[in-house]
């Protein structure tokens, strides 16, 4: 579980951030990224409804996506909001793949949001 000084809890942090924030899309994965320097801490949402897999393979999803923030919270500064919204499939991809997925499309939404 990621710390809650690291996490959207509200409706409202979710809808801004995919709405106003930059969005990359990969094969399984669409990541979208705000930045908001009055923000003190990174924060990382998670979307994975009913139609990526059963409920086992919807929470496998949710602890590697998790596990994949923890690691990019060590690396980024702390004014980015992302959130990550699996799509079908990510249930059946290794997490090696799934990983570079993710890493993948946060730092070309990262690149897009510096040249906005």
């Amino acid at each position: 579980m990621l710390a809650r000084e690291n996490r959207l809890t509200s409706a409202a942090d979710f809808k801004s951030t995919m709405k106003q924030g930059q969005k990359q899309i990969s094969d399984h994965v669409i990541v979208y990224l705000k930045r908001d320097e009055a923000e003190p801490h990174a924060r990382f949402g998670f979307i994975v409804g009913k139609p990526v897999a059963g409920a086992v393979g919807r929470n496998l999803v949710k602890r590697r996506l998790r596990a994949i923030a923890r690691e990019l919270l060590l690396t980024n500064p702390a004014e980015y909001l992302t959130v990550v919204r699996a799509l079908p499939g990510a249930a059946e991809i290794d997490w090696n793949r799934l990983h570079e997925e993710v890493l993948s499309a946060f730092e070309k939404a990262k690149q897009k949001r510096t040249k906005a």
